[in-house]
């Protein structure tokens, strides 16, 4: 009972650690999101439309939201662990009797809430713009709680790899931007010629988003399922990796 109660604890403190600077976890990422539909959907609606019928901006608006899940899901868990490491906090959850499954359930969890939530508010203000259908809302619901579950565990590795800010912004920059600017969020996959479509079924990102996407329109690049499947087992063998890396305490243990 005291280690559910300690997690979930822990989960609440997370939670209210984003929470209560929402403006700038939740209110920032929108706002960002918001942008970038007004910019491309001026410039490419009426101009680009794709699978055949779906206009531009209505087909933006779900890459915007996953991107944005993913995005902040990272941020959440990976900004607490090394801020914590650094301010030397963290010795006070080491005190505790959390096993390392609580520590993942907690971190993890509470980055599938705000990546839930800045999704959610950039859903809500892209919905003026253009409302796209939604043919799977189960879909919708599995892909996105998939994904931000997998970007959270990433978050996870990443904040116990860091030992510095330095060393986080290159694993942000280098490898969670890039796959996720390149995973289809701006444009169809089909759309580009055959070497780089290669190439794009190669980031297990894209199939993040488009399996998201198909959830709206009932089309995409690649089987829903073939993408379900590859997130499953990606966000299963990274899990594996983080709860490895905490049950040794790995850079959190002298």
């Amino acid at each position: 009972m005291m280690a559910v109660t300690g997690w979930r604890a822990l989960l609440y403190k997370e939670t209210l650690r984003f929470w209560k600077v929402g403006f700038q976890t939740v209110g920032a990422p929108v706002l960002t999101a918001l942008l970038y539909l007004m910019v491309f959907g001026h410039v490419l609606e009426g101009r680009v439309t794709v699978y055949g019928t779906v206009g531009y901006t209505a087909f933006l608006v779900p890459g915007l939201v996953m991107m944005s899940v993913l995005q902040n899901a990272f941020a959440n868990s990976s900004s607490s662990i090394i801020q914590s490491k650094i301010m030397g906090n963290l010795v006070f959850v080491l005190l505790t009797p959390l096993s390392h499954w609580g520590w993942f359930f907690a971190y993890v969890g509470s980055s599938i809430i705000r990546g839930l939530a800045v999704g959610l508010g950039v859903f809500a203000v892209t919905v003026f713009f253009a409302v796209p259908s939604f043919v799977a809302p189960v879909c919708i619901l599995v892909f996105a709680l998939l994904g931000s579950a997998m970007l959270g565990t990433l978050g996870l590795i990443a904040g116990l790899w860091a030992e510095k800010f330095d060393q986080m912004a290159v694993f942000q920059n280098f490898l969670i931007m890039p796959m996720t600017f390149l995973s289809g969020v701006f444009y169809s996959i089909g759309s580009l010629p055959p070497f780089w479509q290669k190439v794009s079924h190669l980031n297990p990102f894209f199939y993040m988003i488009d399996g998201f996407r198909y959830g709206f329109f009932g089309v995409s690049d690649a089987s829903p399922w073939l993408s379900l499947g590859i997130v499953g087992i990606a966000w299963l063998a990274v899990s594996a990796i983080a709860v490895h890396l905490l049950r040794i305490g790995y850079k959190i243990r002298g």
